[in-house]
């Protein structure tokens, strides 16, 4: 069985190289590296006003937000979401999610499909140097 403890995540504070406000905590609980076959997750923390940032996903992504309210741009659509639901994003769709609200936002997404997840952002990140995040060169 594998399992994971979301109240026991490292997180690695990304920030997006000149866009202040573009910055998130983030880590992939479960994925390939971990023996999943066919899924992995990604969880990130905003704080107040920052926004993960526009970018593409290599596989269809489901997300649950645990905590806050955001505004979140799937494509060419907006709209709000808060604690308990759900937003599906289609494989390569452009989408970002930003905190509006008062609190820290906590996302759990699931891309199923695939344990090897090609994300590609608009900005550069740091400390990574790079716009993209590719699972497969994550160690477990």
């Amino acid at each position: 069985m594998i399992t994971t403890d979301l109240n026991k995540l490292e997180l690695t504070e990304f920030i997006a190289k000149g866009k202040p406000g573009q910055r998130c905590k983030a880590t992939f609980p479960l994925l390939g590296a971990h023996g999943t076959k066919e899924s992995a997750t990604v969880y990130f923390e905003l704080d107040p006003g920052e926004e993960l940032g526009t970018h593409t996903d290599s596989a269809e992504e489901l997300l649950i937000i645990l905590e806050g309210t955001l505004e979140a741009r799937v494509g060419t659509e907006k709209g709000t979401v808060s604690k308990n639901q759900l937003v599906v994003v289609p494989k390569m769709e452009p989408h970002n999610f930003r905190n509006v609200g008062d609190g820290k936002a906590k996302v759990l997404g699931f891309f199923g499909g695939a344990n090897n997840i090609v994300a590609t952002f608009d900005q550069i990140w740091w400390p990574t140097g790079s716009n993209q995040v590719d699972t497969s060169t994550i160690p477990g």
